[in-house]
């Protein structure tokens, strides 16, 4: 038997043990259902490299992590499945990969945390497709919109999904010698420019075309979870296109000493919604700063997420106790240490 349909065997004895998420009635917060209790998204961003590459080869690796992160009081995580390993082209999806998902989904259900799923991503440089890259701005929208509606039919079932996070840090528009992507960290490109013919639409009109296509393509199929889009810390560039998302979810991480600016940065995302910081970590603060960010940013923030390391805590730990830890390391602990202390406090009734 493969290792993924023994793994799908192993887990058909164990019930779901979760609820669907919901707007709260007064928009500005969510809630369970059918039970109506509070909910505070608390997690991580998981896995640096293709979360349906790991659960094809080592998913017995995910399901240990995702109780590593449930033990650390993790209730939500994000995963950004590339869109090379889900498409095979234009108008096709990849079963095998979508079976990934859905497996995935079904740990998510097991172990009792939500999953935001990120969509068109195409972080791999060596791994894009050409055929992709060398659509129109239409047949390009009209690919993504398929991407989400197959997507959305697969999940629409799962309480397990928190939302559909449209792209990660989206940019309107760019030039043909700029091209799609943006954001290179190495070998791969975290961000997606909309289009490469902007014509004479403003920054806001392409932006709001697309995200309401993108998400009546997944209403089709999926009218109860909740949707959002991953926004970098330039508030003006989304706030027009936010009308027909759920909630809110920019990516903020504090410099040190520079917590005020952070906090009044993320006030400027108040527009009505929900807001979850879909990424923080002490990257340019410590964690000192990051604590002050974090628990002083309750009173207009509504979820959180940082990023859980690929080393496990335990490692990380023995690693800092026999004297071994690198900055790396270190860095990578003191947020998973600081996520455990102040969780408790993240999530309380306020």
């Amino acid at each position: 038997m493969k290792p993924i349909l023994s793994f799908l065997c192993a887990l058909v004895s164990f019930a779901a043990a979760i609820e669907y998420v919901r707007l709260a009635p007064e928009g500005k917060s969510f809630q369970l259902h059918p039970s109506g209790t509070r909910y505070v998204p608390w997690g991580h961003n998981y896995s640096s490299v293709d979360v349906l590459d790991r659960m094809e080869k080592d998913p017995a690796r995910i399901q240990r992590e995702f109780a590593e992160m449930k033990a650390a009081g993790t209730n939500v995580v994000r995963i950004h499945p590339e869109m090379p390993r889900l498409m095979t082209g234009p108008d096709t999806m990849n079963p095998t990969a979508l079976d990934h998902l859905k497996a995935l989904l079904q740990v998510a259900e097991k172990v009792g945390i939500h999953v935001q799923i990120t969509g068109l991503a195409c972080y791999k440089i060596k791994d894009r497709m050409a055929w992709y890259d060398a659509l129109n701005e239409q047949e390009r929208w009209k690919t993504q919109a398929f991407f989400w509606a197959s997507i959305a039919r697969v999940c629409a079932a799962s309480p397990a999904v928190f939302a559909y996070d449209l792209v990660n840090e989206p940019s309107a528009a760019g030039t043909r010698a700029e091209g799609y992507y943006m954001g290179k960290m190495g070998d791969v490109e975290f961000c997606q420019r909309l289009t490469l013919e902007p014509g004479k639409r403003s920054h806001d009109d392409i932006m709001s075309e697309w995200t309401k296509r993108m998400v009546a393509a997944i209403r089709e199929h999926d009218r109860q979870h909740l949707i959002t889009l991953g926004m970098l810390p330039f508030p003006g560039a989304y706030q027009k296109a936010a009308a027909p998302l759920d909630f809110v979810s920019p990516h903020l991480y504090p410099k040190t000493g520079k917590v005020e600016e952070e906090l009044a940065l993320l006030k400027r995302f108040d527009w009505g919604k929900p807001i979850v910081i879909g990424e923080t970590f002490p990257l340019s603060c410590g964690a000192d700063d990051l604590r002050q960010f974090l628990l002083r940013s309750r009173g207009t923030a509504h979820g959180w997420m940082g990023h859980w390391p690929d080393e496990s805590p335990t490692v990380l730990t023995e690693m800092k106790e026999a004297g071994k830890a690198t900055i790396h390391s270190a860095i990578w602990l003191s947020w998973v240490e600081l996520f455990r202390e102040i969780g408790p406090q993240m999530t309380a009734e306020r």
